[in-house]
């Protein structure tokens, strides 16, 4: 039985093939291509065989396709693996206060003479503020004290509140939160508030990013945390 002449099969067309075949191995792919190449210099032209560069350049774009399936292979594992890393190296943060975006503070009841806990929270800059000033407001938003910081440069600025009023009292336990107004003269400056919260688990996101789950109930991302202690 005659065969169908194929001579009119490029290169391309025969790597195409073999990288079209998703549902099937590398190596399947390689007999694949290798018998549409045999099947070619059977049937070609004796008059016109194929000259060495075409034959070349055919096996040079079957290599090509070969080795970018065992390069995705390898990146894929790399980046797994790169998760996992990060997994492990955010696991070490589990027990630590980490400083990242927020403006909640929590303080504690104490005994009658006792002092109240100082906060110690910070404030974010993408650059000089002449002037900031921070407000400390309950759970209703009423402020119970007005901070003046002054001078803040740019960059992660540490705060520390003493747990009391504008009159020098201690405030009730409870949750308070902050906000920042941030001005380099008569320019406003967009300020980040920055809270500690302590890490209570890790865990590795669908999308392969690591995630920290705090005590508070609050998940934020690895990128999130600027600093811990």
């Amino acid at each position: 039985m005659a065969i169908a002449d194929t001579s009119s099969i490029s290169g391309a067309n025969a790597a195409s093939a073999a990288a079209s075949a998703t549902s099937v191995s590398s190596s399947d792919n390689e007999q694949r291509f290798l018998k549409l190449l045999v099947t070619q210099l059977n049937n070609q032209d004796p008059l016109n065989p194929m000259e060495n560069a075409e034959l070349t350049s055919q096996l040079a774009q079957m290599s090509t396709v070969s080795g970018i399936e065992k390069l995705n292979e390898t990146l894929s594992g790399l980046v797994n693996q790169t998760g996992s890393n990060q997994v492990l190296q955010a696991a070490s943060l589990i027990g630590y206060h980490v400083l990242s975006p927020g403006s909640t503070l929590t303080t504690q009841a104490t005994a009658d003479g006792e002092e109240p806990a100082a906060q110690a929270f910070a404030v974010q800059l993408p650059g000089t503020a002449s002037d900031v000033q921070i407000k400390i407001v309950d759970a209703s938003g009423k402020t119970v004290r007005t901070i003046d910081a002054g001078t803040l440069n740019e960059g992660v600025n540490a705060i520390t509140w003493d747990g009391k009023d504008d009159l020098g009292q201690a405030v009730p336990a409870g949750q308070y939160s902050f906000n920042v107004a941030a001005t380099n003269g008569s320019s406003a400056v967009s300020a980040t508030a920055l809270t500690f919260a302590q890490v209570a688990a890790v865990k590795q996101g669908t999308d392969g990013g690591v995630t920290l789950e705090l005590v508070s109930g609050k998940s934020i991302g690895l990128s999130d945390v600027r600093m811990y202690l």
